[in-house]
């Protein structure tokens, strides 16, 4: 891992950000071990569209079981960058996200909200020639989550970028513009001002379906002094 450098700094939040009482105690304190990269670290991993299973990508059906899943159908989409602007081809593109009631499909979430047994909230797709992705899903609920008094977190979906190589990988939060919690939630205030507005998706009147779902647009460049930043 390498060290940061200034344009990092400008882009991506500091790893111990006190507002998020979590990143206190559990980020690293000394300075990452600097390890030598090799063909490994470089070259790979590559991903076959084919592997995926069918739905990958569509969240209402990839968790349905006996209905449709609850809430608003929303399509998400848009370019995997370098820092140079070109498109990033064979980018593994991993998502994960609460239902529309707030709660994850998961053992450790103890948000008193009804769980969805035909939503999931995962889903996975791989860019193709020209940088884009592609997902349908369903918008998620705002939830409470104790990091200070009346704290809820801003409706979000969170992202898993495997770009050209395992050093391009980055881990982030999509929030959605308009939204009066982000000027509270500590998560979204972790990078500087001008890089954390890169992490909210804009509304696209052109990618929305007429009758059937509206649609967000969002961009992700995975490094370089455009980056969008980590979500701690």
């Amino acid at each position: 891992m390498k060290r940061y450098t200034p344009k990092d700094k400008e882009s991506h939040p500091p790893l111990i950000h006190p507002p998020y009482k979590s990143s206190v105690t559990r980020s690293p304190t000394k300075d990452p071990i600097i390890v030598p990269q090799t063909v490994t670290e470089l070259s790979g991993p590559r991903f076959d569209p084919a592997s995926l299973p069918k739905n990958s990508n569509d969240l209402t059906k990839n968790g349905r079981k006996d209905g449709e899943p609850i809430g608003e159908r929303l399509i998400v989409t848009g370019r995997v960058l370098d820092e140079n602007g070109n498109p990033v081809f064979g980018a593994m593109v991993e998502i994960w996200q609460a239902n529309a009631a707030g709660r994850y499909m998961d053992r450790e979430d103890q948000h008193n909200a009804p769980i969805d047994p035909n939503f999931f909230g995962v889903g996975r797709a791989i860019t193709g020639g020209n940088g884009w992705y592609r997902f349908l899903t369903l918008r998620p609920g705002a939830y409470p989550w104790g990091n200070h008094a009346n704290a809820w977190r801003p409706p979000h979906i969170h992202f898993s970028i495997f770009g050209e190589n395992i050093m391009t990988r980055l881990v982030t939060q999509m929030y959605f513009e308009g939204d009066p919690l982000l000027e509270y939630d500590p998560i979204y205030s972790g990078p500087p001002d001008k890089a954390r507005k890169r992490m909210i998706a804009a509304s696209s009147m052109e990618h929305t379906e007429e009758g059937f779902a509206l649609a967000y647009l969002w961009d992700i460049v995975i490094r370089g002094p455009k980056a969008t930043p980590f979500g701690i």
